[in-house]
């Protein structure tokens, strides 16, 4: 008799939007092809990413009733599901940072399976309690504590003193991008940011200063700045202060972004800090090179600086318009990239991570 596929839950905040949420539908298709049997188990209804597995959607619920008494019925459907389905592993993939609840669920929702916590931003109040010595406790008895750059996992060790931790990057479905770059394709010549709009991480002020310093809209070279967020208008009345309102297109988020990434001379990174920012990943996956600053954490074990991209410094509006200066001034430089960047992340692919992962969970 054959034997049954361990059973793996994946406990995620959505399937939308953001890298860590692309990173729990991509690691559902990996352990679906590994042969496991996934489960899906989300906080908020927003799907939009491709996934495998069973879905259990706890956003249905709260849309219902988000009331106390409508999150303690949502907090016993959840212990319910999980105890009835008897999961091997738990893959918990949501910010973690409320005291009573990480505690309540640590302990009795997670308590019979062998537990893994994934930690996606250098910034660690997302992912545990502000008690450190809580989140000590909490997480202490965990199968592993998995960062998603050597960067965090330091950190991690150093701050709270844990030894069950671990590296596990982003995976990147080259071939699924390549396939989605093709629905939609962009013609003229524009660099490309695209992620949330929220100026407080991804800095979107320095890098619209930074090209309105540039030689870029001179050379008829155009931004294209992708998503939505609160700090929209706020960005456009920057552009509008620096004259570059015909220079800098404001385009809406979109579930497919990958024909503008595709079609860009280069896509940048401004983030204050970041985790493993997929952003990058996935351009050098399409061929783009990219030219980011280098904050915590993720882009300086992504980038080769002047191989796959530029690499400089936080925060620096000099240096980046120096760097993307010199994206256009240095042609034989932009091709060498060019030519390097698939490479260079040939690592992150879904076939090589997924080794990762059986041999993680067996």
């Amino acid at each position: 008799m054959s034997q049954a596929p361990q059973k793996v839950a994946i406990v995620t905040r959505m399937l939308a939007h953001g890298g860590a949420e692309r990173f729990a539908a991509l690691l559902s298709q990996i352990l679906d092809e590994l042969g496991y049997e996934v489960h899906l188990i989300t906080v908020l209804n927003e799907v939009q990413y491709e996934y495998c597995g069973t879905l259990f959607n706890l956003g249905l619920l709260k849309e219902q009733d988000d009331s106390i008494l409508g999150r303690i019925k949502r907090a016993y459907q959840l212990k319910k599901y999980i105890d009835e389905h008897k999961f091997d592993w738990i893959i918990d993939n949501r910010n973690r940072c409320e005291n009573l609840s990480e505690w309540l669920i640590s302990k009795y929702f997670y308590r019979y399976a062998r537990t893994i916590y994934m930690v996606h931003s250098y910034d660690l109040e997302f992912y545990f309690p502000r008690s450190k010595s809580l989140a000590q406790k909490i997480y202490q008895n965990a199968e592993a504590i998995l960062c998603v750059s050597d960067e965090i996992a330091q950190k991690v060790k150093k701050e709270l003193g844990y030894q069950n931790v671990a590296v596990q990057y982003n995976p990147v479905d080259v071939t699924r991008l390549h396939q989605l770059a093709q629905e939609k394709t962009e013609s003229g010549k524009f660099i490309l940011a695209y992620g949330r709009i929220d100026d407080a991480v991804k800095n979107f002020s320095l890098l619209i200063s930074a090209y309105a310093q540039s030689i870029l809209p001179n050379q008829g070279i155009s931004l294209y700045l992708l998503g939505d967020g609160p700090d929209l208008a706020q960005l456009k009345a920057l552009a509008a202060q620096l004259k570059m309102e015909n220079h800098i297109q404001f385009l809406p988020q979109t579930d497919n972004p990958f024909g503008y990434v595709q079609s860009a001379m280069f896509t940048t990174l401004t983030s204050k800090y970041e985790g493993f920012p997929m952003v990058l990943i996935e351009s050098l996956a399409l061929g783009t090179p990219v030219v980011s600053v280098d904050c915590h954490s993720g882009p300086r074990e992504i980038i080769q600086h002047e191989q796959n991209g530029l690499l400089v410094a936080n925060e620096n509006i000099e240096q980046f318009t120096l760097a993307l200066n010199q994206m256009i001034e240095q042609p034989d430089l932009y091709q060498s990239m060019k030519q390097k960047a698939k490479d260079s992340v040939a690592h992150l692919s879904m076939g090589n991570i997924a080794k990762d992962w059986k041999n993680r969970l067996g």
